[in-house]
C-alpha cells in the first residue's frame, strides 16, 4: 500500500508539473518583436507616431505579463499569447495609418503648390493691368521683381515634394501663396486709386 500511494502521489505531481510548468512563448515573442521592428519605417514615426507608440506599449505589456507568468511556479501563458497574437494586426494597422497619411500629406502638398502658383500668376495679370506712368513704373518694377522672387521658391517646393517632404512643401506653397496674394491687394488697391482719380 505504501508503494502504491507513492506512485499515485507522484503521479499527481507528474501532471502538475505537466500542465503547471507551461512554456514561455518565446517563439511568438520573438516574432512579435520583428513585426514592430518592420513597422516601425521612417513614414511611421512620421505619419503614424502615435499608433507606433502605442504597438510599442502593448508588445512592452506583452513582455511583462510574459514575465509575471513566467516568474511563478505554475504560470499560465494564454493571457500573454493573445496578447502577442494581437501585435501583427496592430502592426498592420501602423504601416496602413501611414501610408494613408503620407499619401494625403503628398496630395496636400500638391494642391498647395497649386494653389501658389495661381496666387502668382493672378498677381502678375494684375501687375499687367497697372498704368505704366512716370509715378508708377518704378514702383511696378520693384514689385514684377518680387513677383520673379517668389515664383523662384516654387522650385524649392517641387524638390521638397520629390524628396517627400510634403509638410515642408505644404509650407512652403503656403508662404508663397501669401506674398502673391498681397502683392494682388497691393496692385488691386493702387488700380482703385487710379479709377478713383479718373473720376
Amino acid at each position: 500500500m505504501g508503494n502504491l500511494f507513492k506512485l499515485v502521489i507522484i503521479g499527481i505531481l507528474s501532471a502538475f508539473l505537466v500542465t503547471g510548468c507551461a512554456k514561455a512563448p518565446t517563439q511568438e515573442m520573438t516574432e512579435a518583436k520583428a513585426q514592430v521592428e518592420a513597422s516601425a519605417t521612417t513614414d511611421a514615426q512620421t505619419y503614424a507616431a502615435e499608433e507606433l507608440a502605442q504597438l510599442n506599449s502593448e508588445l512592452k505589456a506583452a513582455e511583462e505579463e510574459v514575465k509575471v507568468q513566467d516568474d511563478k511556479w505554475f504560470g499560465n501563458f494564454d493571457k500573454a499569447k493573445e496578447m502577442l497574437a494581437a501585435i501583427k494586426p496592430a502592426a498592420d494597422n501602423v504601416s496602413a495609418v501611414a501610408a494613408t497619411r503620407k499619401e494625403e500629406a503628398k496630395n496636400a502638398a500638391i494642391a498647395a503648390q497649386s494653389e501658389a502658383l495661381a496666387a502668382i500668376e493672378a498677381a502678375k495679370a494684375l501687375v499687367a493691368q497697372a498704368p505704366t506712368g512716370k509715378e508708377t513704373k518704378a514702383e511696378i518694377e520693384m514689385i514684377k521683381m518680387d513677383i520673379a522672387g517668389i515664383e523662384e521658391s516654387l522650385a524649392g517646393i517641387q524638390a521638397s515634394i520629390d524628396q517627400e517632404k510634403y509638410s515642408e512643401a505644404t509650407d512652403s506653397a503656403t508662404v508663397i501663396k501669401d506674398k502673391a496674394t498681397s502683392i494682388s491687394n497691393e496692385v488691386t488697391a493702387a488700380l482703385e486709386k487710379v479709377k478713383s482719380k479718373k473720376k
